[in-house]
């Protein structure tokens, strides 16, 4: 029996109807059809009902579909261990937030590598969503998240769903990062309202998984609704922070050589729902390597060497 009719069941099922099924599979509806026909001919009985209104299931057919989903995520499961295999210790892959004490980390990590025999190794900077599908599904060794104090329950019972351990690298509260010739540089208390008529700098796709509509810069949009520029990666942010001395950027604390190189300060604001989690996973059947301690113990120094150096 061919296991790809019961991935176009399934698609059919999820659809509601054969002509949209086979777009989303980017199939031929008629090669479609004959597929599930000869399914159901080789079964000995009907999935579906067809008719004007599309397709429905029927109490067999159900059933079927029960048994094919399960199947289908056991490929799966068989299909990843292979690629966990030929990922081995000569391939690195991570998923990380746009922190700069975390590229430090990743920096540190890098310079400790040993290459003589050979390393291929991907940093993926990107969102809640992507990275919790990277780990997940695209064969990463293990990710790093951030997400809003108040979003801790949502996000535990996502990442335990999708079979993830997970810990707390660092909580901590956003600070303000700007030229040090802006206007507010030297302010000794800066508040929502000193805010207001200066141009915001925030990351243009960080988005909670599953719920797309909610972005997680949100809890700062009542302060600038409209004076705002999205970018999607950090160079792009330090280069409009040096040099367009008006705009500013929520954002974890900065190693102090950050600040140094691009001519920068931070400074804390008193705003409400400002505190952040950056919690680290991997999968529940994946074996920790020697380089993903190494990682792992890079990313807590550069953390503690931050958090130490405090926040004026």
């Amino acid at each position: 029996m061919n296991t790809s009719y019961f991935k176009y069941a399934v698609e059919i099922e999820k659809a509601g109807s054969i002509t949209q099924a086979a777009q989303n599979l980017y199939m031929a509806q008629p090669n479609l059809s004959k597929a599930i026909k000869d399914l159901e001919k080789e079964l000995g009985y009907a999935i579906f009902k067809r008719g004007s209104g599309g397709v429905k299931v029927t109490d067999r057919g159900g059933e079927f579909l029960y048994h094919a989903r399960r199947m289908l995520e056991q490929l799966e499961e068989m299909e990843k261990i292979g690629l966990r295999e030929r990922e081995g210790s000569g391939r690195f892959k991570i998923s990380i937030p746009r922190g700069s004490y975390i590229a430090n980390g990743f920096t540190e990590f890098v310079a400790e590598l040993s290459m003589a025999e050979g390393m291929e190794i991907t940093v993926n900077e990107t969102n809640a969503a992507r990275t919790i599908d990277n780990v997940v599904n695209q064969g990463y060794n293990m990710g790093i998240i951030r997400y809003r104090k108040d979003y801790q329950d949502y996000f535990e019972k996502y990442l335990t769903s999708n079979k993830l351990e997970y810990e707390t690298i660092w909580e901590f509260e956003y600070v303000l990062v700007m030229s040090e010739n802006h206007p507010l540089a030297h302010k000794k208390e800066i508040s929502g309202q000193d805010l207001e008529e200066y141009v915001k700098i925030t990351h243009g796709d960080i988005e909670m998984p599953q719920m797309p509509e909610r972005r997680l810069d949100q809890e700062h949009s009542t302060l600038l609704p409209e004076k705002v520029i999205y970018v999607y990666e950090r160079g792009s942010q330090f280069d409009l922070l040096t040099n367009v001395p008006t705009t500013y950027m929520w954002v974890s604390p900065l190693p102090k050589q950050h600040l140094k190189l691009h001519h920068l300060v931070q400074r804390r604001c008193k705003v409400p729902n400002n505190l952040y989690r950056d919690v680290l996973l991997y999968r529940k059947d994946y074996q920790l390597g020697e380089n993903d301690i190494l990682f792992q113990k890079k990313i807590y120094e550069s953390k503690v060497e931050v958090a130490s150096a405090g926040v004026i």
